[in-house]
């Protein structure tokens, strides 16, 4: 796969982040979902119909994984079937386990249990769904940047379980961890599984696997004839009990292994207790008969035809000893059975000689035209199978782009390999996609291969989220590759902040609420405070944030409250006031001798009249003033508010005579 090709139109891949011999790994984007995933991509080389009955249950396998859910296993997203298989799972961000050994060791024993104790949580979770991993071993266990552990590859080993180990060099890479029932091709159980996770932590406590060898078999040999290394002598202060785990659980029978992985785990978190510091070394129950490799008489005849089954023989831990007769038989046969181990191992050789030998897809293949690609197949001894033609944006039509097993594969001579041919790019008709949900159509055009982009803006009339406009008309067609289709969305409308309005005047407000589509509500009150015309208050409140076509309350001052005044007149009679004069006036002498008085002169009374009404402060200064000869009837006029009274008052001579209190 090449960087920027596209999975399925979904999954974009960025870069190969790993690889073996049956798959590579790639960091892909989720074009979809926008993240990043993990893209397995199977290079398979299964050729017959038994082989291809192993793909599909491959492909139904990793089918059923995808329903484990648990914080030790890798998530699987997707799974693709057809010509090229792949599997889609979440993105870890770390390293596997071998590079962790290798980078790390010597690991301290609370690590090793504290990483060991949570792969066998994901283990244990897995067979109590039903699954059986067949395939563990360090590079199948990652381990994120925040040291969580994560168990992948579940599902593959069983598309591998019934080959042979010597299929091909890709399973060397797992002989070193398989267990002796599954290295002979009998029935894998998830005691087999526990066997590979003792191996994982033999190596983790010394940093070394237990069995090296020349070939797959002659490992495989080891696992079901050799006893386990001593991890003490290797290191003598591993404690006895950690060492006594990896024994159980790489015992050569299943049945003396852990009934359980959470039997494992159960004993693995106590290992490191003060009370099991003198434990005595595990020793299995038969341990001295699993040493023992000797023929059984019934392969002792070479009467199949299968070489294969013959060279199954050579790594079978089935007894092999002679059945008992009587003493003179066994004599008579002795020499046959020193000369069957070389009768073997001769069928043995001849069979390995005389299988196909193995070639490598050339990878010039992609690149060229059919016609030259199936030249090249055929000078490397390889078999044209399918030819399938499918749209390619980045490739000239003709031109062979992919092939199935890919290219750098290993492959059996007379293997046929499928040849994916492009038919260049097909024109797409646009759509009118205004007014649709511009997530939903940048999913789908982006699922198609195009690169979509857009800019936001706000509208009163398109709801939030809505296409608006699209740079490309619809009907016209382009090329998926080099377009580019840009959309203006709507934001919806535009919030307004509303402003403080004190101080605006009735047109200055209107002026503001149409500039921005807000309906005006008004009202006006008195107020002996703001003046005749401004604001008095405004609903929403400064600040608040409103939409055009809201509606907003403004309330302004007709200024103080007019007062509603009340003209009467009080008819008044002002008293005279008499005065008497005390001094003596000249006049003539009477009979006695003495003065006879003279009338006083007429007199008058200064009067002064004082009103407190609306007009006037009964305090003030007086509103009549005049004299008078006599008394006299006199009309006051008032103004007074409604519903109040006035008050007046006399003085005459500067003496008050009269106050009274009238009313209209």
């Amino acid at each position: 796969m090449d960087i920027g090709e596209r999975i399925s139109g979904r999954y974009k891949i960025i870069k190969k982040i790993g690889s073996g011999g049956m798959a590579n790994v790639y960091l892909a984007e989720d074009l979809i979902l926008e993240r990043e995933v993990a893209v397995k991509m199977m290079s398979l080389n299964f050729q017959e119909d038994e082989e291809k009955d192993n793909l599909r249950r491959f492909q139904r396998e990793a089918l059923s994984t995808t329903e484990l859910n648990h914080p030790n296993i890798v998530n699987i997203y997707d799974v693709g079937e057809g010509a090229r298989p792949y599997i889609v799972m979440e993105h870890v961000a770390g390293t596997d386990l071998k590079k962790y050994i290798q980078e790390n060791h010597p690991i301290p024993y609370s690590k090793v249990i504290k990483i060991m104790s949570q792969i066998l949580s994901g283990i244990s979770y897995a067979h109590a769904n039903g699954i059986i991993h067949r395939d563990i071993k360090p590079h199948n266990i990652l381990i994120d940047n925040e040291g969580t552990v994560k168990i992948t590859d579940f599902g593959i080993a069983v598309a591998l379980s019934q080959n042979s180990i010597t299929q091909t060099n890709s399973i060397l890479g797992s002989v070193q961890y398989i267990s002796p029932e599954q290295a002979r091709g009998n029935l894998v159980t998830k005691q087999s599984d526990i066997y590979s996770l003792g191996i994982v932590l033999y190596e983790m406590l010394t940093g070394v696997v237990p069995f090296e060898g020349e070939s797959a078999v002659s490992v495989a040999l080891k696992h079901f004839q050799a006893p386990i290394p001593s991890l003490r002598e290797f290191d003598s202060r591993i404690p006895q009990p950690l060492e006594n785990i990896v024994l159980k659980a790489t015992a050569k029978e299943p049945k003396n292994r852990y009934g359980s992985v959470s039997e494992m785990q159960a004993d693995l978190e106590t290992s490191l207790d003060p009370n099991r510091r003198d434990e005595p070394i595990f020793i299995p129950a038969d341990v001295n008969e699993e040493d023992t490799l000797v023929m059984k008489e019934p392969l002792i005849a070479v009467e199949k035809d299968n070489v294969d089954d013959m060279a199954t023989a050579v790594i079978s831990d089935q007894p092999l000893t002679p059945t008992p007769k009587k003493e003179e038989e066994k004599k008579k046969r002795h020499w046959w059975l020193l000369i069957f181990p070389v009768i073997l191992l001769a069928i043995f050789i001849f069979w390995l000689l005389g299988r196909p030998q193995e070639v490598e897809i050339p990878e010039e293949l992609v690149g060229l035209t059919f016609d030259e690609a199936v030249e090249l197949l055929v000078e490397n001894d390889l078999v044209l199978g399918e030819t399938l033609e499918r749209p390619n944006e980045d490739v000239e039509a003709g031109m062979v782009y992919q092939t199935s097993p890919g290219v750098g594969g290993t492959v059996r001579e007379g293997s046929e390999v499928d040849l994916y041919v492009s038919l260049g790019e097909e024109p797409y008709t646009l759509e009118d996609y205004t007014g649709e949900n511009y997530e939903e159509v940048r999913a789908k055009l982006t699922e198609l291969g195009f690169t979509v982009e857009s800019e936001t803006t706000y509208d009163d009339t398109v709801p939030a989220g809505l296409i608006i406009e699209q740079d490309i008309d619809p009907d016209e067609e382009v090329k998926i590759s080099e377009t580019t289709i840009n959309f203006i969305v709507s934001d919806g409308q535009k919030p307004i902040e509303l402003i403080d309005f004190e101080g605006y005047t009735h047109p200055g407000v209107k002026a503001i609420a149409d500039l921005n589509g807000l309906k005006l509500e008004v009202a006006e009150e008195s107020s002996e405070e703001i003046p005749a015309g401004l604001l008095i208050s405004q609903s929403p409140e400064a600040g608040e944030t409103v939409y055009a076509g809201d509606t907003i309350s403004v309330v302004f001052s007709t200024g103080p409250e007019e007062i509603e005044l009340i003209d009467f007149t009080e008819d008044i009679t002002i008293p005279f006031q008499e005065r008497t004069v005390e001094e003596p006036v000249e006049g003539e002498e009477g009979d006695e001798g003495t003065e006879t008085p003279t009338p006083p002169p007429a007199q008058t009374n200064g009067v002064e009249i004082f009103i407190g009404d609306y007009n006037h402060e009964l305090d003030g200064e007086p509103v009549h003033t005049f004299r008078m000869l006599h008394s006299m009837g006199y009309t006051l006029k008032f103004t007074v508010e409604e519903g109040k009274t006035a008050t007046y008052r006399i003085d005459i001579d500067g003496e008050t005579v009269i106050t009274e209190v009238v009313r209209p």
